[in-house]
């Protein structure tokens, strides 16, 4: 299958918003090359001075964003909307567009994928990386395939630090859009009994279930292929959707069938500029416990009126 992969070139200072933006044109994630903090990075990942000749070699001056468009996806669809909403935010960016076949997507950002810890308690570690130090962390080891969900990005984070407070042993995890499965899988190791997962993605679906089979809880990871929640059944101590705003305003007028009294509903990737309009969705049958910010980025923890 030929991909088209779409380069963006910015300022460093411009990354992380330029990546935000980017991230909402594809599914299953991006990849930065940024480079300007080279060696401060190999020290706190790795705590060694050695670093490859060829990475020393990078530009320093600017960044680069790296997403993929599906075959059956227009690459210029994607290219008018992140011109329109670069210029809309003052980014300067110069965009270039090649084809690649699907092993150069996913052997590409496989290079860009170190551990990170998350929260007090969480490591997340590429399935391929071999773990030296695990700092007295909870391993998570995920392989996000095509599926969305490394750990790295802000709504992830959020949604994974957030997890930490509210699971406990025996909670029962639903996770609405599940990606690569990295939260139903956490909040196992976490101590959860229990996680169903669903996303609408086959190869989401499937790389889930590879991920839970990789951090052995199999047993207690279950996700079916669906949209939202038309496949779930039951009720749930906790659920979590990392999805978009929108996606989380139509969940939400349905999600209260699968909640007990006590059951806390976690909802992130919302964008700065959505969070009035998800608070308005919610303010009728929920009440908002607590809301946590991140570099653009909102999570929104609630519970049923």
């Amino acid at each position: 299958m030929e991909w088209t992969q779409i380069t963006i070139i910015v300022k460093p200072q411009d990354v992380d918003l330029a990546g935000d933006i980017a991230n909402m044109t594809v599914p299953y994630g991006i990849y930065i090359e940024d480079y300007t903090d080279l060696e401060q990075g190999v020290q706190e990942i790795a705590h060694i001075d050695l670093i490859d000749e060829d990475l020393l070699k990078k530009d320093r001056d600017v960044a680069k964003i790296h997403i993929y468009i599906d075959p059956e996806e227009s690459p210029q669809e994607a290219i008018a909307f992140l011109t329109e909403r670069y210029m809309a935010e003052g980014i300067e960016h110069k965009i270039e567009e090649e084809k690649c076949e699907e092993d150069d997507w996913l052997n590409n950002w496989r290079k860009y994928f170190k551990p990170t810890e998350v929260g007090e308690k969480l490591l997340i570690c590429p399935s391929w990386y071999d773990l030296e130090d695990t700092n007295g962390r909870i391993v998570l080891d995920i392989d996000p395939g095509l599926a969305f969900g490394t750990g790295k990005h802000e709504t992830t984070r959020l949604c994974l630090s957030t997890l930490e407070k509210y699971v406990d042993d025996g909670s029962t995890v639903l996770d609405v859009g599940c990606g690569s499965g990295i939260l139903g899988i956490a909040s196992i190791l976490l101590g959860a009994k229990s996680a169903f997962g669903v996303d609408i993605d086959p190869m989401a679906v499937r790389t889930a279930k590879e991920n839970a089979v990789v951090n052995k809880v199999e047993d207690k990871f279950s996700v079916v292929c669906g949209d939202l929640t038309e496949k779930v059944e039951g009720k749930y101590d906790i659920i979590v959707a990392n999805i978009v705003a929108d996606a989380i305003i139509f969940l939400s007028k349905g999600v209260k069938e699968f909640m007990r009294d006590d059951t806390v509903y976690i909802m992130s990737g919302i964008i700065d500029t959505r969070l009035s309009d998800v608070e308005e969705a919610l303010k009728n049958d929920f009440t908002i416990i607590d809301e946590i910010f991140d570099n653009g980025w909102y999570c929104i923890v609630a519970k049923a009126k």
